[in-house]
């Protein structure tokens, strides 16, 4: 199980059940490296690796535990461990002005695990909460694909979700 603490700079946390929960329940945290903070959403990918939307810094995260060296360090205790399982993607946007930094307060994410949206499979998407967009990242080639939502009023996202209803792979299956 996988969830997150926005206590700054914000944190993963892995829970794995054992064989007799909950006495035998372990938590893991993982600290979100610099210069990401503040986690929000929080999904997983077919593969295993675990995607949160970094809203004050306006960057989608994945963390692989995959990659982690070692679990089992004297710094397991402040969450700092295992730096290389984490890569930050900074998103695209509208910037504050008279900076670089990013205007867009992604409040969620979600993983396109089946690939619903018809993009491909297992594709992080982040919500661009001070648009009018949903950011759709190809982590393969590093690649952001802005959607943008033709709505006269105002197009806020705060959460996302997809389906296959049926056998056939075509866009009347999908929602």
């Amino acid at each position: 199980v996988w969830g997150i603490s926005e206590q700054y700079p914000g944190f993963l946390i892995r829970l794995q059940r054992g064989a007799n929960p909950p006495s035998t329940c372990k938590t893991q945290i993982y600290k979100v490296p610099e210069p990401g903070f503040d986690p929000r959403g929080v999904d997983v990918d077919s593969k295993g690796v675990v995607w949160t939307a970094l809203a004050a810094s306006s960057h989608l995260a994945s963390f692989d535990v995959r990659k982690c060296k070692d679990l089992n360090g004297p710094a397991k205790l402040d969450g700092s461990q295992c730096r290389e399982g984490w890569t930050l993607y900074q998103t695209t946007g509208p910037k504050l002005k008279g900076t670089d930094i990013p205007a867009d307060f992604h409040y969620t994410n979600w993983v396109d695990q089946q690939g619903a949206l018809g993009m491909g499979k297992n594709m992080p998407m982040a919500n661009g909460s001070n648009s009018d967009a949903i950011l759709v990242l190809n982590p393969a080639t590093k690649e952001w694909t802005t959607l943008r939502v033709p709505y006269p009023l105002g197009f806020y996202a705060r959460g996302m979700d997809g389906r296959i209803d049926g056998p056939e792979n075509d866009w009347k299956n999908h929602g």
